[in-house]
């Protein structure tokens, strides 16, 4: 997912985000994405604002406000996710949850798949589409006849503007970091119009489904899921909120499936009783 990354470098700005105004944005926030803006992040959200009211002409915060409750309101809301959010993502990062995948998973999905079964994997907060996309390349290494079979990836994310980033997997070579190069020969290729840009190749696109979510919603999915990537997600959330999504992705999970969670977050409250922990940052769902 889209993360706030707080080390940005602070803009120059030339007007103060007075205390009433910060917690109407904090607001908004919470209630259409989620997100838990303290006041850590106040002057950081003042120049991330600031950029945006400079595109759009305006002068006053008010008038702002104003465009963020009008007409306007359902485009500029999403417009704000993405002043608010930074990306933050890389293909194959933390590379424990895919020698899991590729060990103690797969094996026994693939099995499944070739008996006529139905495997779904889910990215919940896919970002510009690394994390899916290097899912789909450890199945097709692993088991290159995978696209033929029942065998599918869902891909969501809150921001439109990454998901449409990731359905056109487009990337540069920095944005390949983390790749392997042996992962890279097999399913990467220069585009013929720019060499400055690479594509990931199509069978590992087709095994990948992406979709604009949003988890503080109801989901509109049913499942059941054999793993669930849901990385770094739930940091900026209160705890609340982090409950409230731990809990609908466990309700989709199929028995004894997985979930992979971020560095940062961990599993607590009633849930942890229903996941149990396999290692790092790793749980499966206890029948």
């Amino acid at each position: 997912m889209s993360n706030l990354k707080l080390s940005e470098t602070r803009a120059e700005v030339s007007w103060t985000l007075e205390q009433n105004d910060f917690e109407e944005v904090a607001q908004i926030a919470r209630q259409y994405f989620g997100l838990a803006l303290n006041e850590s992040k106040k002057s950081l959200i003042q120049a991330r604002l600031t950029r945006r009211m400079e595109a759009l002409g305006l002068s006053e915060f008010s008038q702002y406000l104003n465009r963020l409750n009008g007409s306007h309101g359902v485009a500029e809301r999403q417009e704000l996710l993405s002043v608010l959010t930074t990306n933050v993502t890389h293909f194959f990062r933390e590379d424990h949850h895919f020698k899991t995948l590729r060990e103690d998973i797969l094996p026994g999905l693939m099995a499944r798949a070739r008996a006529g079964g139905r495997v779904r994997i889910w990215s919940a907060g896919c970002s510009t589409g690394q994390e899916p996309y290097s899912i789909a390349m450890t199945v097709l290494d692993m088991f290159p006849d995978a696209g033929s079979l029942d065998f599918k990836i869902l891909a969501t994310d809150i921001d439109p503007v990454v998901v449409k980033k990731a359905q056109s997997g487009s990337y540069t070579p920095a944005e390949l970091e983390g790749l392997p190069a042996e992962l890279s020969k097999a399913f990467v290729t220069t585009q013929a119009a720019s060499s400055a840009q690479l594509l990931i190749k199509e069978d590992v696109k087709k095994m990948v489904t992406f979709k604009v979510l949003n988890l503080i919603e109801p989901l509109p999915v049913a499942g059941p899921f054999d793993a669930i990537f849901c990385r770094n997600v739930t940091i900026y959330f209160d705890r609340e909120t982090q409950a409230h999504v731990w809990g609908e992705l466990c309700a989709v999970l199929d028995d004894n499936a997985f979930l992979f969670i971020g560095h940062s977050e961990r599993i607590s409250g009633p849930l942890a009783g229903k996941m149990q922990k396999e290692g790092f940052t790793t749980y499966r769902k206890v029948p």
